[in-house]
């Protein structure tokens, strides 16, 4: 697995914001089976399970806020990051409409103090993640491209649309391209990824999450906006972009330090009530009702991504299709919950890596 990507993050620092959330942690176990030195930065585990505590890493963990420039700092200067994840967020739409001042406090100036931080240790490379929401919606049937404006309806989106603008403000006036190695030595990119899901997520108000918990209190589970269409894909995927996307800016390769879509292909989008149902066929004892409250908070109805900049210039594409990505999702929690707390992250791993190599994608092979 050291030979991924090149092998380029064999033995380098890897500072990882959000270690502690869903995609945090899938990233800090990848990279470690790659031999990355990782360092981890982020607030307590939002969840009891959580699949952070239940991979026993051997990483460096820092507990601490990203809106804390002091604490931030020290870390940096510390451990002297390579490379730099930015994952840390306040990252769930209904909690945003309940707390606004938090998610734009975390999403928008914690994201500047990340940067900030960057900026004073001269870290190489900036990979920074956002949202397929940070796009102002206009509920079309086309996917949204890398040059789309940025909006969002919800504190939420709209916080994510301005950590968005916010990179791009940092990537032009601090690191820009243009200027790299002569008054400056670090590559920023950002990665927009659709909805994900796999093993390991708790989080509140989350549908997979959601449908799970149910099951496994053997209760009906209660979904909203049936007919929402999103862009669902395994954890892994928008992962391995984020890695691929980190590959090309340790290797200095200035183009690449730019805004990155990771999506699945359309069969990908489909509707919550054909999530429901696709999970059923995996677990059967699965039973739901729709929730016709007329009161719900706004969310989205139709959202895609146009993934044809990572296609073509990272020849980066999704390896599962819808199919696989519910089967092993919906086997890893099946595992948790009737096999005494057993968890499938390390066959889900490696499975996903011999279906990439069997579709010659390109991070899998020494270029």
């Amino acid at each position: 697995m050291q030979n991924l990507f090149s092998g380029i993050y064999k033995g380098k620092t890897v500072l990882v914001t959000g270690h502690t959330g869903f995609k945090g942690s899938w990233l800090v176990y990848w990279l470690k089976q790659m031999g990355a030195n990782v360092i981890g930065y982020s607030l307590e585990a939002p969840t009891i399970p959580n699949h952070i505590e239940l991979l026993d890493l051997d990483i460096v963990s820092v507990i601490g806020d990203i809106r804390d420039l002091e604490k931030l700092n020290q870390t940096f200067e510390e451990y002297k990051p390579d490379i730099v994840f930015h994952l840390a967020a306040q990252a769930l739409v209904r909690l945003s409409y309940e707390n606004p001042i938090e998610t734009y406090e975390t999403n928008v100036i914690g994201t500047l103090k990340v940067f900030e931080a960057c900026k004073k240790e001269n870290v190489k490379a900036i990979v920074n993640i956002t949202s397929d929401k940070a796009y102002e919606n206009k509920e079309w049937i086309w996917g949204y491209r890398e040059n789309d404006p940025m909006g969002g309806y919800d504190p939420y989106s709209s916080s994510k649309g301005c950590a968005d603008i916010l990179a791009t403000s940092y990537r032009n006036s601090y690191f820009n391209p243009k200027e790299y190695k002569k008054n400056h030595q670090t590559l920023l990119a950002t990665c927009r990824a659709g909805n994900v899901i796999g093993g390991g997520d708790w989080a509140k108000d989350r549908l997979v999450t959601d449908i799970m918990l149910s099951v496994s209190n053997g209760k009906k589970v209660s979904i909203r906006n049936p007919h929402a269409t999103r862009p669902w894909q395994h954890v892994l995927e928008p992962l391995s972009g984020y890695l691929q996307v980190g590959q090309k800016l340790l290797e200095e390769k200035v183009e690449f330090a730019d805004a990155w879509n990771f999506g699945p292909s359309d069969e990908g989008s489909i509707t919550v009530e054909e999530v429901v149902n696709n999970v059923k066929k995996y677990w059967n004892i699965i039973d739901y009702e729709i929730n016709e409250t007329s009161n719900q908070l706004h969310e989205a109805t139709l959202l895609k991504l146009d993934c044809s900049k990572a296609h073509i210039l990272l020849k980066w594409k999704d390896v599962w299709d819808s199919e696989k990505t519910f089967e092993k999702t919906v086997k890893w929690y099946k595992s948790f919950y009737e096999e005494n707390a057993k968890i499938l992250t390390k066959e889900d791993l490696e499975s996903y890596i011999l279906y990439a190599k069997e579709k010659k994608q390109g991070w899998c092979y020494d270029e």
